[in-house]
């Protein structure tokens, strides 16, 4: 038997909370480091119910990529499962490979998943002044957020 492939598509932020919000067994993954939870704040999920996992896919400082992802990812998706899971990062590039990783590890597990990046992330582009948070994203389009 042929496996299966997870699905990787993106959204902008307020769609992908209006659709996390009314997606049964969905969840959202953010996907940056620990200090950028602590300093730069989190998604916060509360008034859709909805549960926030914090899993690096690089660590800091040294940046490198966690070797430990796909393991955590695999817990997640065996002790959560989830049908869907919306994937965060600064700007949705980590975010962005951290799903077609999951997507890529959920078939192996017989088990594919629907996997959506936050496009622009959560603090979105630089602006013409150099500031992320202005422009786009998930803060920038007025979406629920708390300080780490």
């Amino acid at each position: 038997m042929a496996q299966q492939q997870g699905i990787v598509d993106q959204h902008p932020p307020a769609e992908c909370y209006e659709t996390l919000a009314k997606t049964d067994r969905s969840l959202m993954i953010d996907v940056r480091t620990r200090a950028e939870w602590q300093f730069v704040g989190l998604p916060d999920l509360a008034a859709i119910r909805r549960e926030l996992k914090l899993v690096e896919w690089v660590v800091y400082p040294q940046m490198t990529p966690n070797t430990s992802f796909p393991d955590q990812m695999r817990e997640i998706i065996e002790t959560e499962g989830p049908e869907q899971i919306f994937f965060i990062c600064r700007s949705g590039a980590r975010s962005l490979a951290a799903a077609q990783a999951t997507a890529h590890l959920s078939a192996a597990m017989d088990r594919p998943l629907h996997c959506t990046n936050v496009m622009e992330g959560f603090e979105g582009d630089l602006d013409p002044e150099g500031h992320r948070g202005r422009l786009n994203g998930w803060k920038a389009t007025g979406l629920p957020w708390r300080q780490g």
